[in-house]
């Protein structure tokens, strides 16, 4: 007994990708929130933009 069984990925791979995006969402929250608190403790704009650019960051919070 020798039957091909086939089977298809397709809502793994749908699963998969809204996880995905569901992450990298919750990332770019998670970016703006840093972007704010190093700002909030930046000496100036030039130490925020030093601190953000040490962090991968930048001024909207998105990651680089």
């Amino acid at each position: 007994m020798t039957a091909a069984r086939q089977t298809t990925l397709n809502h793994e791979q749908s699963e998969f990708s809204a996880a995905r995006a569901a992450e990298k969402i919750a990332c770019e929250k998670q970016n703006v929130m840093a972007a704010h608190t190093v700002a909030g403790h930046a000496l100036d704009a030039q130490d925020c933009a030093y601190l953000l650019e040490m962090l991968g960051l930048d001024a909207a919070g998105r990651e680089e």
